[in-house]
């Protein structure tokens, strides 16, 4: 069973194309329109193994904020759809990693509700031109909809991009577990309900 999907989001805000192989080799292309954030979307594939596919054309000219949220919701349906049932699947990731100074944790749980828990301090409002604030934007809609509950913790730091970089590689890391097949799990929904 293949396990992809392909999502359109489109608004009056932002027009978005996401694909995803959950089984990929951590290739990417991605054109968000926002340099930074196709630097940090590069290390969820390069690190959780998957193919990612991203393109957008969002209306920047008024600031990064709905691009950067819209492609956290198209990111995160694309991932619920390529889950399908979640049959044999790991459920639960958790991952810690650093960059130079900086390190933080992330901890998932593929359950089927949507919660998150992100604790960050940046040093500084923005990386290049891109607003930090909107990296709990992204990880909010991520969530969401793709029914996971994220806990993201940046345990110390003095450099925003190593923060930020250290945040998404945890993350990558995390998601790469918690989507992973496991042997022992065949055939079976890891939940004593019986359904995730």
């Amino acid at each position: 069973m293949k396990r992809t999907a392909s999502i359109q989001r489109k608004t009056k805000e932002t027009n978005i194309a996401v694909s995803i192989n959950l089984d990929g080799s951590g290739t990417s292309k991605l054109q968000s329109g926002i340099g930074f954030l196709d630097h940090m979307l590069e290390q969820i594939a390069k690190h959780g193994i998957v193919d990612l596919e991203i393109l957008c054309k969002g209306d920047n000219h008024i600031d990064d904020h709905h691009s950067v949220e819209d492609i956290g919701i198209a990111l995160g349906q694309a991932l619920q759809q390529a889950l399908g049932d979640k049959m044999g699947i790991c459920r639960y990731g958790y991952s810690y990693a650093p960059l130079d100074e900086a390190l933080s944790r992330t901890v998932i749980d593929l359950s089927g509700r949507a919660c998150i828990e992100f604790s960050a301090n940046f040093p500084t409002e923005k990386i290049g031109n891109f607003q930090v604030e909107l990296f709990r934007e992204f990880f909010t809609a991520f969530a969401h909809n793709a029914k996971m509950t994220l806990h993201i913790d940046s345990i110390r730091g003095i450099n925003s991009h190593h923060i930020a970089e250290s945040i998404f590689k945890s993350f990558a890391i995390a998601l790469r577990q918690a989507i992973s097949v496991d042997a022992k799990r065949q055939g079976v929904v890891p939940s004593s309900k019986g359904v995730l």
